[in-house]
């Protein structure tokens, strides 16, 4: 199997066609300096020459303060580039995934968001998100969404490194403790994806490491773990205004997952574990 991944120079675009690559796939890893993915001419001579079995779509305009002023590139990159991506992989005949975010809710209530809830996005990079899930739906039928939250691994600048370096010139910091939603390790949601690509189970699903916390929690929990002493300080959204709005309920049920015999990622606290153990081994 042929399986062509966008985003490549990202965080969970390398952990996918690092664990492809692994099981033995043909994997095509694409940064956006390999294929500009807004040019319509230059994606569907790629695609049909590439011919991938499978796209696995993980590239995004993800700076979601940045995207409230500009918004061109954003829509471009997210809505765009997704629909030249998915009309190229239809020509081929190629499985497509699109992976989606959290943004896409507004982040209301407590409850876990459904699959199948209603979206209403509140800032523009969930807003492009959304348009970019409901283009391809239009176009594709062999189309998996997965709608993902705050992701970490190991490449790239994620939160939990962001704690870590502050950890070592800050004894106190201040963290936004009402926003609850779960973290992501991409090491376990590349894996899910690989799995989920290899089927016919097509449809929209949730995925994440098991677990609900604040970010408050989620640097406390990093802190003793990594056996630093940071007093963490919980903060109110309001107490820390950012250009973006953010949602504060970004709980997602995974019940998809379940229905459709794919795994639960493990809890997020051991994901945490697993990938302190993952940056400790490349320092070496």
């Amino acid at each position: 199997m042929k399986i062509l991944v966008t985003g490549y120079t990202g965080q969970l675009g390398y952990d996918v066609v690092k664990h492809g690559l692994e099981s033995g796939f043909n994997m095509v890893g694409l940064g956006s300096k390999d294929l500009d993915i807004t040019q319509e001419s230059d994606v569907i001579s790629f695609i049909r020459k590439q011919s991938p079995d499978a796209i696995i779509h993980c590239a995004a305009y993800t700076a979601v303060d940045n995207a409230e002023d500009d918004k061109q590139t954003c829509w471009d990159i997210n809505v765009k580039g997704t629909i030249n991506l998915a009309s190229a992989g239809k020509e081929v005949n190629a499985k497509f995934m699109y992976i989606s975010s959290d943004y896409v809710f507004d982040g209301s209530g407590e409850v876990p968001f459904k699959e199948s809830d209603s979206t209403r996005p509140i800032g523009y990079y969930g807003q492009t998100k959304l348009e970019g899930e409901t283009a391809i739906k239009q176009l594709l039928d062999k189309l998996f969404i997965v709608r993902i939250s705050w992701v970490f691994g190991i490449n790239g600048k994620n939160f939990v490194k962001t704690m870590l370096e502050l950890s070592n010139s800050r004894d106190e910091l201040n963290v936004v403790g009402d926003q609850v939603g779960s973290p992501t390790y991409t090491f376990d949601l590349a894996r899910l994806l690989i799995e989920m690509i290899q089927t016919d189970k097509y449809g929209v699903y949730h995925a994440s490491n098991e677990g609900f916390c604040s970010w408050a929690e989620f640097a406390e929990e990093i802190f003793r773990q990594a056996n630093k002493q940071v007093k963490v300080n919980p903060i109110t959204t309001e107490e820390y205004p950012t250009r973006a709005p953010r949602p504060k309920n970004s709980r997602m049920s995974k019940q998809k997952l379940v229905d459709n015999g794919f795994p639960l990622l493990p809890s997020w606290q051991d994901a945490v574990k697993r990938y302190l153990n993952e940056l400790a081994n490349e320092v070496k």
